[in-house]
Parts: C-alpha cells; sequence; structure tokens
C-alpha cells in the first residue's frame, strides 16, 4: 500500500514517513500540495495524509481539485485547526477523516487501516482510478485526468477490467473470454487491435497498458 503525505512541517513530515514505512507502507512525503498534484498522476496512491496550511496550493483547494479529478483514493486530514467549523468543512469537502495535530502515531495508524478497510469493501462502488486514469460505471464515463476519452463499448469495458485489477497479468484468451465471451486464441489479434486503439486515446496514459510478450497485458498502476 502506497500512502501520499503532504506536510509542510518537515519534522512531522519526516516522522510520518519513517513510523509508516517502519509498518510495511511505501510512502511518498512531499511539502506542498502543488507537487501532490503531479505526483497522483504519475503514481497511484492508496491514501492520501492531508495537511490543511500549505505553501502555495492549500489543503482544501488541493482535495477539491482531488475529488473533481473522480479519484475516489482515501484522504485523511491532519491539521492544527480544531475549531468544529474547519473539521466539518474538511469532511464535506471529501475528506474521509480528520485528526487534530499533535497525534498519536499508533492512532493515526489505526485511522488508515479503517479507510483502507472501507475503501476496500467500496471496491464495486460506481467509480475506479488508477494512475490519473479514471472510469465512472454509473454515467458510462471515461477520464484521463480532466479530460473526457470518447471510448467505444469494448474500449470502456477493456480499461475498467484494468482499473479493477491493476498488476493483474490478463493473458489474451482471458480478456477474450472476459469482454468479449470468446474462448478461442485464434482471434487474439482482436484483443490487440482494441487495446492498441485504448492506448492512443490514454495518450501519455497508454504506456500504462503493458505487454508481456506472448503471455498478454497488465495496467501498471506504478509508472
Amino acid at each position: 500500500m502506497r500512502i501520499l503525505i503532504i506536510e509542510d512541517e518537515r519534522e512531522l513530515r519526516e516522522l510520518l514517513e519513517y513510523s509508516l514505512g517502519r509498518v510495511g507502507y511505501q510512502v511518498l512525503a512531499l511539502d506542498n500540495a502543488n507537487d501532490a498534484l503531479i505526483a497522483v498522476e504519475e503514481t497511484a496512491a492508496d491514501l492520501v495524509l492531508l495537511d490543511l496550511m500549505l505553501p502555495g496550493l492549500q489543503g482544501l483547494q488541493f482535495l477539491d481539485i482531488f475529488r473533481q479529478k473522480r479519484l475516489m483514493t482515501p484522504v485523511i486530514i491532519i491539521s492544527a485547526r480544531v475549531g468544529e467549523e474547519d473539521v466539518i468543512k474538511g469532511l464535506e469537502r471529501g475528506a474521509d477523516d480528520y485528526l487534530v495535530k499533535p497525534f498519536s502515531v499508533k492512532i493515526l495508524e489505526a485511522k488508515i487501516k479503517a479507510a483502507l478497510r472501507r475503501a476496500g469493501e467500496r471496491e464495486g462502488a460506481p467509480y475506479l482510478s488508477s494512475g490519473g486514469v479514471s472510469v465512472d460505471l454509473e454515467s458510462h464515463a471515461a477520464m484521463r485526468g480532466n479530460e473526457v476519452l470518447k471510448l467505444t463499448q469494448k474500449e470502456f469495458d477493456l480499461l475498467t477490467l484494468f482499473l479493477k485489477k491493476p498488476e493483474k497479468v490478463f493473458t489474451r484468451n482471458q480478456l477474450l473470454n472476459v469482454i468479449w465471451g470468446y474462448e478461442a486464441d485464434l482471434i487474439s489479434r482482436t484483443v490487440d487491435a482494441h487495446v492498441a486503439s485504448l492506448r492512443k486515446k490514454l495518450g501519455d496514459k497508454g504506456s500504462r497498458i503493458r505487454t508481456l510478450p506472448k503471455i498478454g497485458y497488465l495496467w501498471a498502476a506504478k509508472e
């Protein structure tokens, strides 16, 4: 599990990076939200720890943009702001939890586990996202960042399958069976043609669809 920390206080940032890394999380720690927006486009995060008072782009501004991109990754606000209105505003803007500084790292770890568990329970939710690409299963919309993609039904189905199970290797026969209902290898060129078209429409994100020679394809959640 990868955690993105956005915290400008160096000592706290380094403490969180060390503490969470020690218990097995992959951690990317940044001191500003502007760099964080670039990071979430390039590398998938499973959870975000977000300070509110940041240099440049503020925490709530980051949260607004993050949710506008239809990224449903859990966000826990970590802030020195203790007012009831601050907490309510953070939760209403899309945060999953709010933790007031100073706080116990053990309590933070428990909140992280709970948020990740809830996210796992939402696996059947209408939104899927990975690496800056997302799909809305209810409105049948696919997006690269803020750009709406014009996909065919089969391309949408392929992208949805990849985003549901990033890093999973799919053979051509598996894709034929799931997407087209075929099992014969004779028409595997159909898969290759659709994957090529999907890659093209994804632009710079198309490289996330990796080819495994003589095997099939996978969606790379990380660069």
